[in-house]
């Protein structure tokens, strides 16, 4: 009987920002998962928002061509106290979304708390707790220079981890079939 060769996808995950913006990938096979590469997109020096934009989009197409990734995560905008920085948020991860969508690659969304929640099982955790548990999963040892690179690497891994347990879901015949399967549980 032949073993079914596990599945392989790459992800890219995207913290976006119109600052930093923060980018993780992954490459999943099965349940295991290995970090192919993390970095950040600078835009501070940048004063027009439509060339931060742009660099966005620059960016993300940039790291679609090099790594063809089969699905892209982002991290939603959270609703602060400055409605403006809000609103950038959307737009650069608008931009973002584009870029894969205009490629056909799917896009996924979590929220921040949704994130910390899959990666570190505390939805409050800080970004240094993200980055010290995603040093553990991965098994790197690279602090990088800004966290930004740990917060889109944290989407890339909440979205495997997301795929993970919903691969693990199967449909059952009937309560005695879920029985049979589920032995462990019922212990």
């Amino acid at each position: 009987m032949q073993r079914e060769k596990a599945k392989e996808r790459i992800i890219l995950g995207i913290d976006p920002g119109t600052v930093v913006m923060g980018y993780g990938l992954v490459k999943q096979t099965g349940q295991k998962i290995s970090l192919l590469s993390l970095g950040v997109v600078k835009m501070g020096h940048l004063d027009d928002q439509g060339l931060k934009l742009q660099r966005i989009f620059k960016k993300t197409m940039s790291l679609i061509q090099e790594y063809q990734p089969d699905c892209v995560a982002l991290e939603a905008p959270f609703y602060g106290k400055n409605i403006q920085v809000m609103l950038k948020l959307g737009r650069a991860q608008g931009v973002a979304m584009a870029a894969a969508l205009s490629v056909d690659i799917p896009i996924f969304e979590y929220s921040p708390r949704k994130i910390k929640q899959s990666v570190t099982g505390n939805g409050s955790a800080s970004k240094e707790q993200v980055a010290a548990m995603l040093k553990t999963i991965l098994q790197f040892n690279e602090t990088p220079e800004f966290l930004d690179a740990t917060d889109g690497l944290a989407v890339a891994v909440c979205h495997a981890f997301q795929q993970n347990s919903s691969m693990e879901k199967k449909s059952y015949s009937g309560w005695e079939a879920f029985v049979k399967d589920n032995q462990r549980r019922l212990r």
